[in-house]
């Protein structure tokens, strides 16, 4: 293993020193690859969108999350509030759902674990840490039928 690590390390230049030392002297040598991961797209606004459609769009996408309690969340407060919603403020739900590349973000905002940035702590983050905290104790263990 020695040999392995001088190798590597400066060239082999090292000697009789200790594995844990040779180790500690090549960290600074190391090289990481380049990370072979698509970068994630930048969201585009929809500019022009029939509203409808984009109330179609939010409500799916509300829906489909990747992860169980932000689907439960904005499932729940889509099916409560998205037809209430004017078109700015559907742009705004627009905005929190599709711009923040990790989903947790959302979550830890909504649940009041992290601050909310400045961006997103809007009416419609209100309208979502209101539905959160659940005052009427609603029952939410699954998400709304799509058919009343």
């Amino acid at each position: 293993m020695e040999k392995a690590l001088r190798a590597l390390c400066l060239g082999g230049k090292i000697r009789r020193k200790s594995v844990a030392n040779i180790a500690i002297r090549c960290v600074s040598t190391i090289v990481e690859p380049p990370s072979e991961e698509p970068p994630i797209p930048q969201y585009e606004d929809r500019h022009n969108e029939d509203t409808a459609v984009k109330r179609a769009r939010l409500l799916y996408q509300s829906r489909k999350r990747g992860m169980l309690e932000n689907g439960l969340l904005l499932s729940t407060f889509a099916a409560k509030h998205l037809d209430s919603l004017t078109e700015d403020q559907l742009i705004r739900y627009d905005s929190l759902i599709n711009k923040p590349s990790n989903d947790w973000e959302i979550y830890h905002w909504a649940t009041g674990a992290k601050p909310v940035p400045e961006e997103y702590n809007t009416d419609i983050m209100k309208l979502l840490k209101a539905h959160v905290m659940n005052e009427d104790r609603t029952v939410r263990l699954q998400q709304p039928s799509l058919y009343s």
